[in-house]
């Protein structure tokens, strides 16, 4: 339908859009109405997705140095078996903790050497549910560091 106004415009609209009007002294419409009709008219806005802050993402993360020179003021007569036990006993206590603390990043620091404690390491990270590991931010840490990522509200 096209529509001539007063000032000689012509505009078209679709039939719905058209109300006949014949008499206007009788249309009378508040302006709470009209706001209320361009409410119901109005698309709802999506909801925004909470993006992560480049702070959050790059937050300090909880860091465990299992260099054994690190735990213990000497070595002396300590067996290789012994040194890797203070180590992982450090391990499962720093881990126990951040999944208490739900401290959701923690970076466990080996070094690189023969590659046991990170194998023995893989094993304990293996046996929980809700972590996943993966290789630490080789710029930082080099080769010889595992991050861990502990999933919260997951039901072991």
């Amino acid at each position: 339908v096209t529509v001539l106004t007063e000032e000689g415009f012509e505009l078209d609209f679709s039939l719905r859009e058209v109300l006949v009007v014949t008499d206007h002294s009788q249309i009378d419409v508040s302006s709470d109405e009209v706001r209320e009709a361009k409410k119901e008219k109005e698309i709802p806005a999506k909801r925004k997705k909470r993006a992560v802050k480049p702070k959050e993402r790059n937050a300090p993360k909880m860091e465990v140095d299992l260099h054994i020179h690190q735990l213990v003021p000497s070595t002396r007569g300590m067996s290789n078996y012994d040194m890797l036990t203070i180590q992982m006993e450090t391990a499962k206590r720093q881990l126990n903790f951040a999944i208490s603390k739900r401290i959701r990043k923690v970076v466990f620091i080996h070094g690189v050497g023969a590659g046991v404690l990170k194998e023995e390491l893989y094993y304990l990270f293996r046996r929980h549910a809700n972590i996943t590991y993966y290789d630490a931010d080789y710029q930082k840490y080099g080769l010889g560091a595992t991050e861990v990522y502990i999933h919260q509200n997951v039901k072991e």
